[in-house]
């Protein structure tokens, strides 16, 4: 399998289904519906062999692709993965399959366009995971704008346009800086390849301004206070299948950037700033929780989560700078720690954020409304979705044994290693996040049945039952034995650290 293109499948075969099931048109909407699942099905299928001969032990790039692009400017179609990057693939092939299935009634208009812009979208995100030069990064990191902007923008609520255009004009805005950072470290170096970049010594001025454009563009994409206030606008407008890639994908990548561009290639200003990073991750996971405790809308009291919980994966990322650099090496195992619980968290974040939306998506379809008020008792009525929405409620909130638990409380014990306040205020985050999100699930679920719409509710079906299943499924197992996620990513976090803890200055 090493000799098989198999990183230009992953991005190109639901390119080409998603174009196929645009040249279907939209009089066709059943076929449009199976065309696309059969792509994203194939599509997984083929991401499983990834897994099954990857070199566990072997932290270097594997699967790796070169050919020459733009000759001129030394731009190559470069690709390869090592444990980070595989881990991040295998949830963007499963989560679109379980998206495109749990959205499978909910959209009747443009069904065609609709359901091609979600295979579009999973290519270019599996290329920006692949990619191994900066210029290809860029190209698919541009491109996931699109199909997300026309899924918020075309098939959204109300305020759709409003949010289509945040969404978009943060994150281009954002990553615009990031290219002139890329064009920078070209003149000086001569190169867009990652390794190339990794080498390339540079003055602390030099990364301190490279360090500042790349935070501002995975910043925003996480994203991290104060640059947030567009997910919840774009989470509340988007349709549920927007929503659940969105929280399970899209958020993804800022978190990897940090980890493919500021840490190896400005590892000095990244210690220089790393403090600044840590305390604006630390306002993000506890003022975003408290803001979360105020909102009336399931589906944005749920987006203000989905910022707080990826708050842990910055602090645990810039905790591991500090942990390396300040202790004269001791904190190593504290570094590797925080890293791979920032890593744990992305993956978790995918399972428990993408079903919580997928919950409220359940209800959405029968209601019509994610206002709280106008639920209460629906346990009475559909008390499967009941049990799965508790479950999720509970991963939600960081409980033992579930996903949510692992990647939170690995971040918390690195932060206790750099400081017992930082460890503090980091904890305080499960108390909150238990405080809204079981606030949540008592107005929703519990009490008399509230009103005739209801008591006129039916329980889950059988496919709404198989997509909330297997997003049990990934959260009791990362939970219950995380080992092999962490195995998995081990030597790529330790070959991390080793270049955070050497200088590039010339």
């Amino acid at each position: 399998m090493a000799n098989w293109p198999l990183l230009s499948i992953l991005i190109w075969l639901p390119i080409l289904g998603g174009s196929l099931v645009l040249a279907l048109g939209n009089a066709r909407a059943s076929a449009a519906r199976w065309l696309a699942l059969g792509t994203a099905l194939l599509t997984f299928l083929a991401s499983l062999p990834l897994l099954v001969y990857f070199q566990w032990n072997n932290p270097g790039l594997q699967y790796q692709e070169l050919h020459a692009w733009i000759p001129a400017f030394k731009i190559n179609y470069a690709l390869g993965v090592d444990g980070i990057a595989v881990a991040l693939v295998l949830l963007t092939t499963l989560i679109t399959v379980l998206t495109l299935i749990g959205a499978w009634t909910s959209v009747t208009k443009r069904v065609s366009q609709y359901v091609a812009a979600f295979l579009i979208l999973e290519g270019v995100t599996v290329g920006i995971f692949a990619a191994t030069d900066a210029m290809l990064f860029y190209v698919f990191f541009e491109a996931m704008l699109i199909p997300m902007f026309l899924i918020i923008g075309v098939w959204g609520g109300p305020r759709r346009i409003y949010a289509a255009v945040k969404f978009f004009l943060y994150t281009f805005l954002g990553s615009v800086l990031m290219l002139v950072g890329l064009i920078y470290l070209y003149l000086k170096g001569g190169s867009f390849q990652f390794a190339d970049l990794y080498a390339l010594p540079l003055t602390m001025q030099e990364q301190t301004w490279i360090f500042f454009a790349f935070l501002i563009a995975f910043a925003v994409k996480v994203p991290m206070f104060p640059v947030h206030t567009w997910l919840p606008d774009a989470h509340v407008e988007a349709p549920t299948a927007g929503s659940v890639i969105l929280a399970a994908i899209a958020l993804k990548i800022g978190g990897y950037g940090f980890l493919r561009f500021s840490l190896p290639i400005t590892p000095d200003a990244g210690h220089e700033y790393s403090q600044l990073v840590i305390v604006l991750s630390l306002i993000g996971v506890v003022y975003v929780g408290l803001v979360a405790l105020v909102q009336e809308d399931m589906k944005k009291l749920i987006a203000y989560s989905s910022v707080s919980h990826m708050g842990f994966v910055t602090l645990g990322t810039f905790i591991a700078f500090t942990l390396v650099r300040d202790t004269n090496g001791a904190g190593v195992d504290g570094a590797q720690l925080g890293l791979q619980g920032a890593m744990v968290q992305m993956i978790s974040h995918g399972f428990v954020s993408g079903a919580m939306f997928s919950c409220v998506g359940v209800v959405y379809d029968r209601m019509h409304t994610r206002m709280i008020k106008d639920y209460g008792g629906v346990a009475n009525v559909m008390p499967w979705f009941a049990v799965f929405f508790v479950l999720f409620g509970m991963a939600n909130s960081g409980l033992p044994g579930t996903s949510g638990f692992v990647g939170e409380f690995m971040v918390i014990l690195a932060a206790f290693q750099k400081s017992p306040f930082v460890g503090l205020l980091a904890a305080l985050t499960l108390i909150i996040g238990a405080a809204y999100t079981l606030w949540l699930v008592k107005r929703v679920l519990y009490g008399e049945v509230a009103n005739s719409h209801v008591a006129e509710l039916k329980d889950i079906n059988a496919r709404e039952a198989l997509v909330l299943g297997v997003f049990a499924i990934g959260t009791l197992a990362l939970g219950i034995y995380p080992k092999p996620l962490t195995d998995l990513m081990e030597p790529s976090i330790q070959q991390l650290v080793l270049q955070l803890a050497n200088s590039k200055l010339p």
